[in-house]
């Protein structure tokens, strides 16, 4: 009896665990990694839902968009988390993502956003961070960049697999229109290297490669509190910053949308903004539990967002793209 009484309870656990639903999201590499959001993401969620939430990193959102059309319908994921506003027009082109009905009118946001399709979870502004202990002479414009001594040099990322590579791309013809071509001319000698995403080009500028690198706003956040160090910084920069909003969608080929939908509304509570912060070194779009902690609460916050129509950056990529592959191997 005992040991028949063993095997029913085994069986029920089994059984139990093979309905239990599975979610998958594709995102970005930073996004899953042990010190990213990902884990206390999935602990919190899972906890809740009885579900088992799985994350695929990919070296950046872009990637994931890009591995995401080449499966097709066959495709694993069910949600897309990490494309900014600057792409997911041209996401929404592959017509692979359904709407999600969700009320967003109300969030915690530099600039007023409406979308049916994507859902806003964080956001930053694009900057060049740097270490003040190597680097004296700091620029605080485009213009100061480019009249920085020979031996001076920056980190960015590749616009065409980066997200932050095509906010830059943005933030310089928002800046300059037509001359951005020119620019890139002048600006191309400081460039040390043009990473795929934003991983590898922080690492270098950690490494002391280089004297800054294209990231955001809030990326000292991570060294004040997890480091306790305080002499990386990001200049503020007289041209205003560009914007940085981060959102996620559920695909059309996914068999749990339920449960996708489920996700999508978890974004927005407190347990997923009170993670935000101090894993993805960002702005949540929701209020978290407590402040902010003192360090993130004084960063350099810029006084408005710089953020390009993402109908326009649809319509404009490519050619903004190739104008700026020109204006560099030239």
């Amino acid at each position: 009896m005992r040991i028949l009484f063993l095997i029913t309870i085994l069986s029920i656990f089994l059984i139990a665990n093979e309905i239990k639903p599975t979610l998958t999201i594709y995102t970005y590499d930073s996004f899953t990694s042990p010190w990213g959001p990902a884990p206390k993401i999935k602990q919190a969620f899972e906890k809740d839902n009885n579900c088992t939430l799985k994350f695929i990193g990919i070296s950046s959102s872009i990637g994931a968009l890009r591995k995401i059309q080449l499966e097709g319908k066959k495709t694993k994921a069910d949600i897309l988390l990490g494309l900014d506003t600057s792409i997911a027009e041209v996401a929404k082109d592959t017509n692979l993502f359904i709407e999600h009905t969700l009320n967003i009118t109300n969030l915690n946001l530099p600039i007023k956003y409406e979308d049916n399709i994507f859902v806003p979870f964080d956001y930053s502004y694009f900057a060049f961070v740097y270490n003040e202990n190597n680097l004296k002479n700091i620029p605080h414009s485009f213009e100061d960049l480019i009249n920085m001594p020979k031996n001076f040099k920056i980190v960015i990322q590749d616009p065409r697999s980066s997200t932050a590579g095509l906010g830059l791309l943005l933030w310089i013809k928002s800046i300059y229109g037509e001359n951005a071509s020119n620019y890139w001319k002048q600006l191309s000698p400081y460039i040390l290297t043009i990473t795929k995403g934003w991983s590898e080009s922080y690492g270098l500028f950690l490494k002391g490669e280089a004297d800054m690198v294209l990231s955001y706003t809030t990326s000292p956040a991570y060294h004040i509190i997890e480091e306790n160090l305080t002499n990386i910084k990001a200049s503020s920069f007289k041209n205003g910053h560009y914007g940085k909003i981060e959102v996620a969608a559920i695909l059309k080929s996914s068999k749990q949308k339920v449960l996708a939908k489920k996700f999508l509304s978890f974004m927005h509570t407190k347990t997923f903004a009170d993670i935000i912060p101090t894993s993805n070194w960002v702005y949540p779009v929701t209020n978290i539990s407590n402040e902010l902690k003192n360090p993130f609460k004084n960063l350099y916050k810029p006084s408005h967002m710089i953020l390009t129509n993402g109908k326009i950056v649809q319509q404009n990529r490519k050619d903004i793209i190739n104008e700026w592959l020109n204006a560099i191997q030239k």
